[in-house]
């Protein structure tokens, strides 16, 4: 049995190459022979089954059985364990962003500040000198 890091390891490979997340995207759909997945591919019938092999072995589909054909199945139980490691970050990732908001707000406030403060000294100038603004 594999452990569940080897299981995300296998999961992220076959997510990494666009073909089989196309494979995927239309098995969500539901099942679909090796025929009806090759064939909005431009690519040969063997390519396509290495591609469903490595969906296969990352426990991603499953074939089944059905008189002589043998049509793929989505399995999305991985794909939860993927989102579930992913998730760990968004906190992390909330808090960062939180963080850099504030940090934004503080600045635009002494930036209002700063403005203000030289239109003060501006018409401050200005009353010495005798300018009269309309």
């Amino acid at each position: 049995m594999q452990s569940s890091t080897d299981r995300l390891s296998s999961t992220f490979a076959a997510l990494a190459d666009p073909t089989r997340r196309a494979i995927l995207a239309r098995l969500a759909s539901g099942e679909a022979t090796v025929t009806e997945l090759a064939k909005p591919m431009k690519m040969t019938m063997p390519a396509v089954t290495k591609h469903l092999k490595v969906l296969e072995r990352a426990r991603l589909i499953r074939r089944g059985r059905k008189a002589q054909w043998r049509p793929c199945y989505l399995d999305a139980a991985p794909l939860k364990e993927a989102a579930d490691w992913v998730d760990q970050y968004r906190k992390f990732w909330e808090e960062s962003l939180d963080r850099l908001d504030a940090y934004l707000k503080v600045l635009r406030a002494n930036a209002a500040k700063d403005t203000e403060s030289e239109k003060k000294q501006k018409n401050g100038r200005r009353k010495k000198r005798g300018e009269v603004r309309s």
